[in-house]
């Protein structure tokens, strides 16, 4: 589509996923058995990769993995990877649900980055990328 000043504009795309909602729930897990798996198993390279698409290159995928084994190893990976889950929710302007993202990390680590990751591939963005 001509925009009128040499550039071209992408088309809407009538099948993405609306703003303001999550396209899947957070115990949706068995939804894509790969990243449940891939999550239960080895959350930190779910998680690494996930933090890098999130913060749009920002953060690499490598560090974000780096920091979160880390502070796994004093059970402190929340306090770093609820940050990402609150930049996911700006970006689409998702609910905070169903509670506070701090919360969510806290209780329910394995189920919030697969949602994550989940979350991001309904949306239509390449989930591999960063993947070290």
């Amino acid at each position: 589509m001509d925009t009128g000043e040499g550039k071209s504009a992408q088309a809407p795309n009538i099948n993405a996923p609306p703003t303001g909602q999550w396209t899947t729930g957070l115990f949706d897990c068995f939804d894509d058995t790969g990243i449940c798996c891939s999550t239960w198993l080895c959350p930190h390279s779910i998680f690494g990769p996930n933090a890098e698409i999130i913060d749009q290159g920002r953060t690499s995928s490598r560090s974000a993995t780096y920091i979160f084994c880390g502070l796994s190893l004093v059970g402190w990976a929340f306090l770093y990877s609820f940050k990402f889950r609150s930049k996911l929710r700006a970006l689409y302007n998702l609910p905070e649900e169903p509670c506070g993202d701090l919360c969510v990390h806290y209780c329910c680590l394995v189920f919030a980055i697969s949602q994550e990751r989940r979350e991001l591939k309904n949306r239509g963005l390449d989930t591999s990328v960063g993947i070290i």
